[in-house]
This record gives structure tokens, sequence and C-alpha cells, in this order.
């Protein structure tokens, strides 16, 4: 009697079986033909060629459905057996929504500079999104770059931040090199976590479909077919965000995020951001997406901290100066 094994792709066996085998009995049920046995990854089913066949062309819109939704439900299962096509929340305007988050959440653009940074990496290759904290700039930039991923717009996602040091001090933190830079990286792993789910995101991590590096470990590259993000850019220097642009191959699209009231630059060193906001403006297939205080999508006090904070360094405040007397205190 025929039989196939059938690959769920990278995809977890336990969102598509659902809380103890649920339903997959549910599929098996629409089958009752066929004898449907799961191992592991894969589907072994044994009966009628042509019901196989069937079979397999609807685990593979389960699967589609799943990679989109990040979940998959028994009456999205009922839907897509009966009509191929899931069921749709007539609340969820499907072209506000950039991807679907983990259990289906939609991820969309909250603010109206926001849905601008979501138009203008559309129209241009090279997006600079400038704003202070909390605006969402860099989570909307990951949610774009796993939605072009999904499309097969790109190949890979490359994320990327410069290891400058925020008030600590690198070398006297534990472990080898990649220990010390894990915690630097660590908001870009928060983001795609909310994304992807776990075991298809460290096959992507392992296979490096998804990279996550330093800056300094981009010279020298040459970025095909991916979709990279530069995040904290205010924090690379002159010649390294010099460096990170003209890493742009075919087929590339680069957002490079930053807040230029957070740079952590050590002594005279000028941010590469500042000066690529001036000399960018002008240049055909760039863009240039500003952040306010209005856009902030944190905690309501994180908008009254930057604007005390704003106010502050507009009356003069000499909280730098006193941080800049300290370092040279420190080093004398």
């Amino acid at each position: 009697m025929p039989e196939k094994i059938i690959s769920l792709e990278g995809a977890d066996p336990r969102e598509l079986f659902g809380p103890h085998n649920s339903l997959l009995e549910r599929i098996k049920q629409a089958f009752p033909k066929l004898k449907i046995i799961a191992r592991g990854n894969e589907l072994k089913v044994v009966g009628d060629q042509a019901e196989i066949s069937r079979f397999e062309q609807h685990v593979r819109s389960f699967l589609k459905h799943l990679d989109e939704f990040n979940r998959i439900t028994g009456e999205d299962i009922d839907n897509l057996l009966v009509n191929n096509v899931p069921r749709t929340d007539g609340q969820d305007n499907k072209e506000q929504v950039i991807i679907h988050g983990i259990d289906g959440r939609p991820i969309r653009a909250r603010t109206a500079n926001q849905a601008r940074l979501v138009q203008e990496q559309e129209k241009h290759d090279l997006v600079l999104a400038i704003g202070p904290a909390g605006t969402g700039k860099t989570y909307t930039a990951i949610a774009l770059a796993v939605k072009a991923l999904k499309n097969k717009q790109v190949k890979r996602i490359i994320l990327t931040r410069p290891a400058v040091e925020a008030g600590e001090h690198l070398g006297f933190l534990p472990g080898d090199v990649r220990e010390k830079l894990d915690p630097y990286l660590q908001p870009l792993y928060d983001a795609l976590r909310d994304m992807i789910h776990y075991k298809k995101l460290s096959t992507y991590l392992e296979d490096e479909t998804i990279q996550i590096a330093p800056l300094a470990f981009m010279r020298g590259r040459t970025l095909e077919n991916a979709f990279v993000i530069l995040d904290e850019g205010q924090n690379a220097t002159v010649n390294q965000l010099k460096m990170f642009l003209t890493r742009m191959g075919m087929n590339a699209k680069f957002i490079v995020t930053g807040d230029i009231t957070q740079i952590d630059l050590p002594g005279k060193h000028q941010s590469g951001l500042l000066q690529a906001i001036h000399i960018l403006e002008p240049v055909s297939g760039v863009s240039i997406v500003y952040f306010g205080t209005e856009d902030i999508v944190r905690h309501p006090l994180v908008r009254d901290i930057v604007n005390a904070y704003g106010r502050e360094n507009d009356n003069g405040g000499n909280n730098a100066d006193e941080d800049k007397s300290e370092n040279e205190n420190t080093k004398n």
C-alpha cells in the first residue's frame, strides 16, 4: 500500500498537533481512509495515493498558516479543510498588520511615525530612523525584516549594534568574547522571540539565516539578499558607519536606528549617525524618519522622563560636563 513521509519543514510539531494532540486528532478525523502516524518532525501517511496527495496539500496549507500567523486553531483547520482559506478576524485589517507574532498576536505600526517607517522602507533601500528611547524604532524595523524573510523577499536577516560601553566596562564582564557581547545584543534577541517561535528561531540562528553580531564583525563583508538593521547607530563612529553603509549589496534593505540624545562614544569621537543625517539627506534612495516623544509606546512615564531630560538640556544642564569630568578624573 502506498505510503509517504511528510516533513513539517522546521515547524514546531506541538503547534500543529495541539495540546494533547487534539488538532492532530481533528486532522485524522478528516481523513478516515488514511493511517496517519506522527514521528517527531514528520508525518507518516499510509493509504490511497490520491488521498495521500490531498492530505499532503492540506498539510502544506496548515504549515503556511502557522508560519504566517504563528498559531493555528481547530477552527482554522476546519476552514482550511473546507475552503483552503483560513478564517479572518473582521476587526483585523490585514493591510495594517506587519506580521503576526507569537500566539498570533498582530504586530502593527502603533504610531504615525512607525507607520511612516513601514511606508518609507517599501520605497527606499536605506532608511534612518531617528528618535528617543521607547518609540518602537528597532521593534518595527525587526518586524519588517521578519516579514521580508517570511515573504522570501530576502534570504537572511542581519542585526548589528556597536559594542560601546555605556557606563559599564566591557573588559571586566565575565566570560569569553561572545558572552561579553551578548548583553549588548539582548534587545535584538528579545524582539525576535516576540515574532518567531523558539524552535524556528534557534534553527535560523544555527544556520545563520538570522545573524546577530557586533558592528565590527561587518567589516569586509558584502551583504546581499539581506535585510540589515544597525541598532543604536548613534554609537557608531564616522568610519564605522561609513564602513557599515558600504556593505550594501544587491537586493539589500538597510535600516539604521538611533537616538542622537544618547551618544555613548568615548572621548572626542564624533557620532557617525549625526554626520550621516547631514550628508545623506539629499541622496536619492535614502529616507530619514524622525520619531518624537509622541511616538513613545512604553510606560507613560517614559515620555515624561524624556521630556524632562530634554528641558534640562535646553536649559543648559551640566550633566554631560560632570560625566566628562568624572571620566577624566578616573583616567588620572
